[in-house]
């Protein structure tokens, strides 16, 4: 296997997405120093896209963020679909991996990112089918916290644990590390009624290896939805910060997965990411080694 391309902790990264492509190609050395793919929307991928995509990774530094890997699920681990996505990881050079805290698949995929129980249980459960991806992928990887809006259906006498102690109970027994979304930190803490600030400082930083920023949508004072389809709010930017002041700096990625705007105003809000690591990161919790 090549020598995989290492993010660097003040590296700031956009996610690629096929209608940015154009731009993205055409993108001076300075717009973005890595870009960050889903591996289930190029696997496999030839024609145009596939040769963009050649194209982009030899010119750029990608990490890969996965969407139906199911880590809550039941249903056994895709042997056969992590075994490409570890070729596909081999082949662009890529080291890290990541992917959600959650579930997605029953009797087949459901299409979304459910919330798992925050019990006991669970956490061995998740933990155990974690090592059971880093084994397979031969990597080291990251979770992601996730935002959701309701508690388990199991009912909230279910959730024998906080949100907080369960992500952090995951990551010792899995002994991963954690991809950082702090705009799900925010929905999550307005529409449950939680203090973002201290949930953020009681994550293990030496386990931050990416952060993710996006954008969302405000149903209510009391109710934001995580839909990665507007720019960054004010409160998740000042949150951002704070991740860096804490943890020093880290790879962050910008997140947009629809009504994109013009790609100039993209890299306006990837400016405000490298003011903020510039401005607040002085310090850094050293990090786990990646194996």
């Amino acid at each position: 296997m090549n020598e995989l391309r290492r993010i660097q902790d003040g590296a700031a990264g956009l996610g690629l997405r096929r209608a940015l492509l154009g731009p993205l190609q055409a993108a001076g050395p300075e717009d973005f120093d890595f870009l960050e793919c889903a591996p289930e929307n190029w696997i496999g991928i030839g024609g145009r896209y596939g040769e963009a995509l050649e194209a982009l990774s030899a010119r750029h530094p990608l990490t890969c963020h996965g969407l139906s890997l199911s880590l809550g699920g039941f249903a056994p681990l895709d042997q056969t679909f992590l075994a490409r996505v570890r070729r596909f990881l081999d082949r662009h050079r890529v080291a890290l991996y990541s992917e959600h805290l959650s579930y997605c698949s029953d009797d087949g995929q459901l299409y979304d990112l459910l919330p798992i129980p925050f019990t006991e249980e669970a956490v061995r459960h998740v933990a155990a089918r974690i090592g059971q991806t880093q084994d397979l992928l031969g990597r080291r990887i990251a979770v992601e916290n996730v935002s959701y809006y309701a508690a388990h259906p199991l009912g909230a006498d279910a959730q024998a644990m906080s949100e907080i102690d369960f992500i952090n109970a995951v990551l010792a027994e899995a002994d991963c590390d954690l991809l950082l979304d702090v705009n799900n930190i925010y929905v999550n803490a307005v529409n449950h009624r939680y203090d973002a600030q201290e949930f953020l400082a009681a994550l293990p930083g030496e386990r931050v290896a990416c952060i993710h920023v996006a954008g969302h949508f405000d149903e209510a004072d009391d109710l934001k939805v995580d839909t990665h389809g507007a720019p960054v709010k004010d409160a998740v930017w000042a949150l951002l910060a704070a991740a860096y002041r804490h943890f020093g700096p880290r790879p962050t990625v910008l997140e947009r997965d629809f009504n994109f705007p013009p790609y100039a105003e993209l890299l306006g809000e990837l400016g405000t990411v490298r003011r903020l690591l510039r401005d607040n990161a002085t310090g850094s919790v050293p990090r786990h080694a990646s194996a």
